[in-house]
């Protein structure tokens, strides 16, 4: 696979995700779980967004520069430290609908995070690095899906990441 054809099927994938978000910030009742979809919807828009200018810069140049990829998901260290402690927040909506809504979306996610794996171990080294930091941000987008079910489901906290820095990492 060359690197335009990874960018064009990376937007394929990327969109897929933004339409599934954005048909939940408008289905689910629960506005602690539509203000994540919300959230991760935006950052799946800023993705494509991002391969949308790297696919126009190498069809203008025949290189990429690779700019560092904006994120609301932390550093690992700081997911795992504030997950921790935040604290419970009542459960509001239907919370079985939310559960199906996070479970697949954490499908969806995995399925991502596959895709660039996959991807970054086909490219030629030097075009890796591009797909290198979608690897790291789907996994942490996993992270915050599986937290939210836990949470829902009563086995931890429900993880409304917007209570602590999001600019960190």
């Amino acid at each position: 696979m060359n690197i335009e054809e990874a960018i064009k099927t990376s937007l394929e994938y990327e969109a897929k995700v933004v339409g599934v978000y954005g048909k939940y910030v408008n289905q689910l009742s629960s506005e602690t779980a539509r203000k994540v979809f919300s959230v991760l919807e935006q950052e799946e828009k800023d993705h494509v967004a991002y391969l949308e200018a790297k696919l126009l810069e190498w069809q203008k140049s025949g290189t990429i520069t690779v700019d560092r990829l904006k994120t609301v998901v932390p550093d690992e260290k700081t997911l795992k430290t504030n997950i921790k402690s935040l604290k419970k927040i009542a459960k509001e909506g239907n919370i079985e609908s939310d559960i199906d809504a996070f479970q697949k979306a954490l499908a969806l996610e995995i399925k991502t995070s596959n895709y660039y794996k996959g991807l970054v171990s086909k490219l030629p080294a030097e075009n890796r690095e591009l797909f290198e930091q979608f690897v790291a941000i789907e996994e942490g987008h996993e992270a915050i899906v599986r937290a939210e079910i836990d949470n829902a489901r009563g086995l931890g906290f429900w993880f409304d990441f917007m209570e602590f820095n999001l600019e960190a990492g």
